[in-house]
């Protein structure tokens, strides 16, 4: 028996939980639906008999790109829809040829979460049929059809030892390339072609800013919680310890979403992270707090003309305003992310099934596209999972030949950074499904 639709994530905290909802929603509409991570063993049941009628991908820039998540996973398929995750962009990206789709992948339905990309796609080469507005699925959890799905202030404070009675403000972290070293940001930037010194000396010397108004705003105010959610990178951060020893009413905390964290804050701040729009969406405002500029081509453009804090003086006012206006206009943040009284998921459903029915809207496998198999990445995956399944690090493994330990446990890293346990994957299934009615 065929499969309707199959979803593929890249990021389990990016997307899996927005992937989840879609399925669920698809399946009460009475289509089968399956998730998987473009990681897994590579299986020949969904290139002959579960073959999906439409493939749902994570992201599909160009040529390369159909062939890694699309023919290296199910073969030829022409329904391929892209939930297209990366939306949130500097003016250099915006304007510059990758995140513009190039090659065939312009023929892919690149959903869009509001009418600024799809516009922006139409002006580089897209046709309109091509670039949908459905909304983001993400922002839905915070609709007021989902109250209850987050835990409230109350209950996330006594799982995280926080004191409820206390103001609970959340810091929203994105200081990325601050705790890199200067060698891993060379590497980046080789890797990439752009260079990031100029940004990671930003990174560093704004984080260093920020956290110094903190310890000082702490010292005096004993009745605020400030929880500091980090970015991952920020793990191993001398700074983020050493302050959290410092002052008690400081606490680094990664777990749980930041949407989360966002719901139960009675006050919140940020840096450049694109959670300002789930602060939007959950009717909340925020700070944006800038102890220096930002260069142009890393800010994300939804931050032009934005109202920042700039100055511990400026802080120490923002902190002392219980209903500040959100710092970016709205006609911006809903041409970015489009509203609707019907929620994202079930757009981007009537979107999926209105695939599924109709004939193939292009041909991303046409004239333009020559696939390969990469048996290479095939068998090296069925080998990472078998040492991922045995907890055997290839590192270890292979000590004996050091560019083949270093290959496999970079496979293997990503294997186990996107896995999802499958008892978690059924807890929150079992938490989402009675939202879907």
């Amino acid at each position: 028996m065929g499969l309707d639709f199959l979803i593929l994530y890249e990021h389990p905290v990016r997307e899996y939980e927005s992937d989840l909802l879609l399925k669920l929603e698809l399946q009460r509409r009475g289509y089968t639906a399956e998730i998987r991570q473009l990681l897994d063993r590579k299986k020949l049941k969904y290139f002959t008999w579960k073959k999906p009628k439409v493939l749902v991908a994570s992201c599909m820039y160009d040529n390369e790109a159909i062939n890694s998540h699309v023919y290296n996973n199910v073969g030829r398929l022409n329904k391929i829809v892209n939930l297209h995750w990366e939306q949130m962009l500097s003016d250099t990206q915006e304007e510059g040829d990758w995140f513009n789709m190039g090659g065939n992948a312009k023929k892919c339905v690149q959903t869009c979460w509001g009418r600024r990309t799809a516009a922006r796609l139409a002006a580089h080469g897209m046709q309109e049929k091509n670039c949908p507005v459905t909304g983001a699925v993400m922002m839905d959890f915070l609709r007021p059809e989902f109250r209850g799905y987050y835990k409230n202030k109350a209950a996330l404070c006594a799982e995280f030892g926080l004191d409820p009675a206390k103001q609970l403000h959340l810091y929203i972290s994105s200081f990325g390339y601050a705790s890199m070293t200067e060698a891993e940001v060379r590497e980046l930037s080789a890797m990439a072609g752009t260079d990031f010194t100029g940004f990671a000396a930003t990174n560093r010397a704004s984080m260093a800013e920020t956290l110094s108004w903190f310890d000082r705003y702490l010292a005096d105010h004993p009745e605020v919680e400030l929880v500091y959610r980090r970015h991952p990178s920020e793990w191993n951060s001398p700074a983020l310890a050493g302050l959290a020893a410092r002052r008690p009413n400081f606490h680094v905390i990664f777990e749980r979403g930041v949407k989360d964290w966002i719901v139960a804050a009675d006050s919140i701040s940020i840096w450049m992270s694109t959670a300002i729009a789930e602060v939007y969406m959950a009717g909340k405002s925020c700070h944006i707090l800038r102890p220096m500029p930002i260069q142009h081509e890393y800010d994300p453009v939804i931050y032009a003309g934005a109202r920042c804090v700039t100055s511990y003086e400026a802080f120490l006012a923002a902190m002392a305003d219980p209903h500040p206006p959100f710092p970016i206009a709205k006609e911006v943040i809903e041409g970015y992310f489009d509203p609707s009284p019907t929620p994202a998921y079930k757009r981007m459903a009537d979107l999926l099934e209105q695939v599924y029915k109709e004939p193939p809207r292009d041909a991303p496998m046409g004239p333009g596209f020559a696939p390969h198999f990469n048996w290479l990445k095939f068998f090296a995956l069925w080998g990472v999972h078998l040492l991922f399944a045995l907890r055997l690090p290839p590192e270890k493994l292979f000590f004996f030949h050091k560019g083949l330990a270093g290959f496999a446990q970079r496979i293997y890293g990503y294997v186990e950074k996107a896995h999802v346990p499958k008892a978690r994957a059924r807890a929150m299934e079992q938490a989402l499904r009675p939202f879907v009615q």
